[in-house]
């Protein structure tokens, strides 16, 4: 199963999108502000990503307010994070065909357009 864990309003996911062909027909839009990404989604997540700081959004504006940049995070932690706050979920995190794409950098959104043929 194809699926995109985005926020609609945020101009990144909508972009990253659009440039590569996502339709809700191929994909499965998940919106995590609204259905939040279950543990057994993040933990399976992890497996590819390597861990749980890797998807971790430090640019989260929860971040700062909450003074994690000050404290030393265990992987513990980051799912919990994660878990508890969908904004902590880097955006937009694809699945396309069983292979994460953490598309927020242009060097993940080209391999995940290889990936597509697009």
């Amino acid at each position: 199963m194809n699926k995109v864990y985005h926020l609609p309003h945020c101009k990144t996911c909508q972009k990253t999108i659009a440039a590569l062909g996502i339709t809700e027909g191929d994909f499965e839009l998940q919106n995590i502000k609204e259905k939040h990404i279950s543990a057994k989604e993040l933990d399976a997540l992890k497996e590819q990503a390597g861990s749980y700081e890797a998807m971790f959004n430090r640019r989260s504006m929860k971040y700062r307010s909450m003074g994690l940049k000050d404290k030393a995070l265990s992987e513990a932690d980051y799912r919990k994070l994660i878990l508890e706050e969908y904004t902590f979920l880097k955006r937009p995190t694809i699945v396309i065909d069983g292979e994460l794409f953490l598309a927020t950098t242009k060097k993940a959104v080209e391999a995940a357009k290889e990936k597509l043929g697009v």
